[in-house]
């Protein structure tokens, strides 16, 4: 799922590209998904709020065209990670990509479950800084409404949900080991919020990233081996019942004492201005 491409060197999770720092979603075409490492295969029903970016024409049929993660927030509103929608993942601005959609109710990225469900609109954070990756969030709209069922709540400012310590899962069809060994169907990987102090200390700044306790936060374990990774980028990261992240960067993938960083989600309210909780 992550990697720092802004996550190869923190890179975001969206392509598997070679370097080790990049945010997951990568310019690469041909590897444009990652999977969560260290977890285990999910049925979309158990997150039907998590949905695949697709575009056959920029990323092959391969697997469906999946590049990054989402999630739903309303019912035409899906959140997504900034880089995703970048002109070196996509090779073009995203209002050039003709079959842009997001694909929900799908296990299986090839089966014939599920819709696939055109983008109409997307709008990426003014406030997006690549270089530290805060901010790093965007907003599609649908063309066609889902299911109220297939929306999740999102938490707000002094939420419970994002204390150190709470148990969270983050989803995905990302690389399942961080050698661009890439999942066909939903994942999912337990991980716990960390402290921000221990985020710091990961990310000082240089080419390991910079982490913004303000507008970031980290999961993972202390002793590593569960994490999003490449291709995961944009995707949930949930906890209580409510999303508090979007997957965003990280140096490698499910490495000790290098956590996922995702963007959080109660800054995105906030500076979106909507209501928190």
């Amino acid at each position: 799922m992550r990697r720092r491409l802004a996550r190869a060197l923190a890179r975001p999770l969206a392509l598997a590209a070679a370097a080790s720092v990049i945010p997951l979603a990568s310019a690469v075409p041909a590897v444009a998904d990652s999977v969560v490492v260290g977890g285990f295969p999910v049925d979309v029903s158990e997150g039907p709020w998590t949905v695949a970016l697709s575009s056959r024409d920029r990323f092959g049929g391969a697997r469906a065209g999946q590049f990054c993660g989402g999630v739903a927030v309303g019912r035409t509103t899906v959140l997504t990670a900034a880089h995703c929608m970048d002109e070196e993942v996509l090779g073009t601005s995203p209002e050039r990509v003709g079959d842009l959609k997001v694909i929900t109710g799908r296990t299986e990225l090839l089966s014939d479950r599920g819709q696939e469900i055109a983008v109409r609109g997307t709008w990426v954070n003014p406030g997006y800084d690549g270089v530290t990756n805060s901010g790093d969030y965007a907003v599609l709209r649908l063309a066609e409404p889902l299911p109220s069922s297939s929306v999740i709540a999102m938490a707000g400012a002094g939420d419970p949900a994002y204390r150190a310590g709470t148990a969270a899962a983050v989803y995905g069809w990302g690389d399942t080991t961080g050698t661009g060994a890439y999942a066909g169907s939903l994942r999912a990987a337990r991980v716990r919020v960390q402290p921000d102090v221990l985020c710091e200390k990961a990310y000082p700044g240089g080419s390991e990233g910079t982490y913004r306790a303000e507008t970031m936060l980290c999961a993972g374990e202390a002793r590593g081996g569960r994490d999003a990774c490449q291709g995961d980028s944009g995707g949930p990261l949930v906890a209580q019942g409510r999303l508090i992240g979007l997957v965003s960067w990280g140096t490698g993938c499910g490495r000790a004492g290098s956590p996922g960083v995702y963007t959080r989600v109660s800054e995105i309210l906030r500076t979106l201005g909507w209501p928190q909780g």
